[in-house]
């Protein structure tokens, strides 16, 4: 029972996350264009980056959905740590690592509402 309460809690964090990040991507904030900016990407791309994440955001909470939601979710934070990689960045890579391990442990621990 603990572990489903941790678990739900997690599941909150990182829909907040994403809906916060996805937001942040689809209104174009200054922080975003200058982060996708390094890699060359356009106007539309992060808007759709942003409407994804959201999307993958929402989708985490529904058992149904949710390892989709989930796989959306670390394909676009593991996209952001190749490219901060080919830019030779390691501090901002290191900073999406916890972000991906989120991911992974709540599939791990698998939606709290499912029937097992």
């Amino acid at each position: 029972m603990l572990i489903k309460i941790i678990n739900a809690g997690l599941i909150l964090f990182a829909v907040f996350m994403g809906f916060k990040q996805g937001w942040n991507m689809l209104t174009t904030k200054p922080e975003m264009l200058e982060l996708f900016g390094k890699w060359n990407f356009d106007k539309n791309f992060i808007i759709i980056n942003g409407a994804v994440t959201i999307l993958s955001a929402i989708l985490i909470l529904f058992p149904k959905t949710f390892v989709w939601g989930n796989f959306l979710m670390a394909l676009g934070i593991l996209l952001i740590i190749c490219l901060q990689l080919q830019i030779k960045d390691l501090r901002g890579a290191a900073i999406e690592v916890p972000f991906l391990l989120l991911n992974l442990i709540i599939i791990y621990l698998q939606h709290p509402l499912k029937n097992s």
